[in-house]
């Protein structure tokens, strides 16, 4: 379960916050993370976060929020290279030129482009390279292991969850830019044959994940007052 962490201070400023450790989570990003906690229908075998404060802190609230009896310290793992989509010379910013310009190149991330990098930022190769890895190593320890039988909780990050999910799961790149995550949304993947992915769930929505055919044209399509969702 790549689940988005609570709402941020950089959220609610709008902000191009990427760069770890970055915001800490508001008042109501501790109660969505709560919340969340309470939608599953099992305890999770792990909870796995980023290296982000905000990604820390929504793992600490979902983790205490399950078993008060267990030190959530003793539950959770870090694990580098699942932090957000690093946007370079565009960090920090909040007007829309910012937003837009980010936007663009996403965009063109789920068109094939992966090659195309930020200014002074990731390209999609650079964020998949450092991402993927680390689903594979939770696959290959656990999900494969057949004693195993729960399931992974992974805090991360929005844009960041839209590309590896799609690229994993084969979803489609227009669906993905039209459906945003909100803060404590999550994509479901689960391991099939092949070392291949199945796409579960996306947000509230079940599969078949096809773009609308009513989506916005280009120029509008993947804007959001959330960029990073």
């Amino acid at each position: 379960m790549l689940v988005r962490h609570g709402q941020s201070h950089g959220n609610v400023d709008r902000r191009l916050d990427t760069r770890p450790p970055g915001a800490e989570l508001t008042g109501l990003g501790r109660d969505q993370a709560r919340a969340f906690a309470r939608t599953l229908d099992r305890r999770p075998g792990m909870i796995v976060h980023s290296i982000a404060t905000r990604a820390v802190q929504t793992a600490m609230e979902i983790s205490a929020a399950i078993s008060a009896e267990i030190s959530a310290a003793a539950r959770l793992h870090e694990f580098d290279g699942i932090h957000e989509v690093q946007v370079g010379d565009l960090e920090d910013r909040t007007d829309e030129g910012a937003h837009d310009e980010f936007n663009s190149v996403y965009r063109r991330w789920h068109g094939g482009e992966l090659g195309l990098a930020l200014p002074g930022g990731e390209t999609g190769h650079d964020v998949l390279n450092r991402y993927v890895p680390v689903l594979e190593r939770l696959r290959r320890r656990h999900l494969d292991d057949e004693g195993w039988h729960d399931d992974i909780v992974v805090v991360s990050h929005g844009a960041a969850i839209r590309l590896v999910s799609a690229v994993l799961a084969g979803v489609d790149g227009r669906f993905a830019i039209d459906n945003h995550l909100a803060n404590t949304e999550s994509v479901v993947l689960a391991p099939i044959t092949d070392g291949r992915w199945s796409c579960l769930r996306w947000g509230r929505l079940s599969p078949p994940f096809d773009p609308e055919p009513t989506a916005a044209i280009a120029g509008d399509a993947g804007t959001s007052a959330d960029p990073m969702g």
